[in-house]
Order: C-alpha cells, then structure tokens, then sequence
C-alpha cells in the first residue's frame, strides 16, 4: 500500500444533537450472537479491490465459523460471586487472563473451532498451521492459550496462535457477555474492565446516551469502555497528542499519536460511519501502521490478525 503522510491535524469535534447529553456508561458489554458474524460481514466487505483481499476473505472466513460456534456452546461458568465481588470492589478485572475461566469449556471451544475450520480453504501454510494445533495434546495446547492470553506469541508459531485466539476471543467474549455491565469498575485507561485485556482500537460512537464519546475496545472479550477524548490510551496522558491518517483515504479512521510516551492507538468515527469494525477495520487499515511505525510510533494495542506485522 502506498501512502503520502498526511500533517498531523487537530481532531474535529461533531455536535451533539440538540437535546441529547452524553452520559456514557463506563463499559458496554459484547454481544456475541452478532459480533462474530457482524465482523465477517465487514472483513468481506473491506476485501473488495483492497491488497490484502486474500487475507481479509480467510478472516471473514475464521469469524464465520466463530459465529456459528457460539449457539452450539453450553452456557460459561463466571467465577464464584465473592470473587466477582472482591474484583468489583477493588478495582480489578473480573474475568483476569492470568487464570483461564471455565477452562473444560474453553478447551472445548478450542476443539470446535479447529474441526469447524478444517472444512475452511485457507493456504497451504495456514492449514498446515492448523493441523499442528490440532495434533497438539491438551498440555500443548494449554500452553498455546497461556500465551495467547498474555499477548505473547513465539515468533515461530504466530499462525498456530492466531487459530487459539480466534477460540479464545469467543470464551471470553461470551464470559463479558454475562458480566453485570453496572458493576464494573474501571482498571486503567489501556485495560478492559472485564478481562485486563489490551485494546484493539477506540471508536467515536453515536449510540444513544454516548453519541460522539469515545470507547476502546478490548481485542480479547470485545468489551469497550469510555475514555476521554483527546487523550493517550496508553500513559494517559492528554499532551502532545496529535491525528495522523494516510493521504487520500477517509478521515473516519486515524491514529491517535502520543508525542509522551511515542505510542498510538486507531481511532475509528463509527458515529459517521457505524459499519466500522475495530478489529476488521484495524487490519484493513496496516498500511496507517507502517506510516506513523516509520515516525517512531508503536502499537498501545494488540491485534492478534496482525501479529507479526
């Protein structure tokens, strides 16, 4: 993708609607019966004419077969309530990655989600990839979780990973879904309330009691919560920042560049355009990495599909 830098630009701001007062909730749970299959419809959509057509079209093919799963799951297993209880009071996230939560039942969403994608066609690289996972005995795979879930993925076995993730990001986001949304606490601006997971990316939304507020998105459970505009979701800090996107593409998706602590995360104005996708969106979007990564910037988030880029 060839891009020309744009000039840094200050963010414009749209009005409310008279009448209308944002009062944002601090986080909006996921929906999983539509999130899946919502974001292939987008991935397909972005395939049209773009470079990473081929990519694109196996993602929406991976979120296809998440979307089927969720309806074939039993219900998930929250924590005891007094864990969810000391979580909430202190501030912590309910559902923290560092214990895998009902672990036979992710297991189990890992194995239908593997048989669901042999039947996908992918390259012979990638379904090589998944037929290592799927050979791989219950400690491996284990383990394959582990790393996924701490955003650690060895560099030899990315592809293997991405299939564990694909799995991990419908348990968990079936977990959030079953969260009391009103009593999360928040945990820090660049972690989810629910899970502690890293963002993917945030969105200027335009939902009712929200419009023109600013939610991040987690790239594990799908959580969003509110935080400020204008403002790094990675040290918090409101100086230096600055909008860049790639010359000659829309306006609605930029990234948000900390000159603090020289990180940035995209920025993406579904109150324009409500068919955007964080996660679709964000690998769509690779050639706005590359140009602001060229400016010394790096990724306050993580998105599995681009991991390696």
């Amino acid at each position: 993708m060839t891009s020309t830098p744009a000039t840094p630009s200050t963010p414009q701001f749209q009005p409310l609607h008279l009448g209308e007062e944002a009062k944002p909730p601090l986080a909006i749970l996921p929906d999983p019966a539509t999130l899946f299959a919502d974001r292939a419809k987008r991935f397909r959509t972005l395939a049209a004419e773009h470079q990473l057509k081929s990519y694109l079209l196996f993602l929406a093919s991976i979120s296809d077969a998440q979307s089927a799963l969720v309806p074939d799951l039993a219900a998930v297993a929250l924590p005891p309530v007094e864990d969810l209880d000391r979580a909430f009071e202190f501030g912590m996230a309910p559902i923290a990655r560092n214990v895998l939560i009902d672990e036979e039942l992710a297991l189990e969403t890992l194995e239908k989600l593997l048989k669901a994608l042999k039947s996908v066609e992918m390259p012979e690289r990638a379904m090589a990839s998944l037929d290592g996972v799927i050979s791989a005995d219950e400690a491996e795979r284990r383990v394959m979780i582990a790393n996924v879930l701490s955003d650690s993925l060895p560099a030899e076995e990315i592809a293997e990973h991405v299939f564990v993730a694909a799995a991990m990001q419908v348990h968990f986001a079936r977990l959030a879904a079953a969260l009391p949304a009103e009593k999360l606490t928040p945990v820090s601006d660049g972690a989810c309330p629910s899970c502690g997971g890293a963002p993917v990316a945030s969105s200027v939304i335009g939902e009712a009691g929200a419009s023109n507020t600013r939610f991040v998105t987690c790239g594990t459970c799908a959580t969003r919560w509110h935080v400020v505009r204008v403002k790094c979701v990675a040290c918090s800090s409101t100086k230096g920042i600055h909008y860049q996107h790639v010359e000659g593409t829309s306006d609605t998706l930029k990234a948000e560049c900390c000159d603090e602590c020289k990180s940035y995360l995209k920025l993406m104005y579904q109150v324009t355009d409500p068919t955007l996708d964080p996660v679709a969106d964000d690998v769509a979007s690779a050639g706005l990495d590359l140009m602001v990564k060229e400016e010394g910037f790096r990724r306050a988030g993580f998105n599995v599909f681009l991991a390696g880029f």
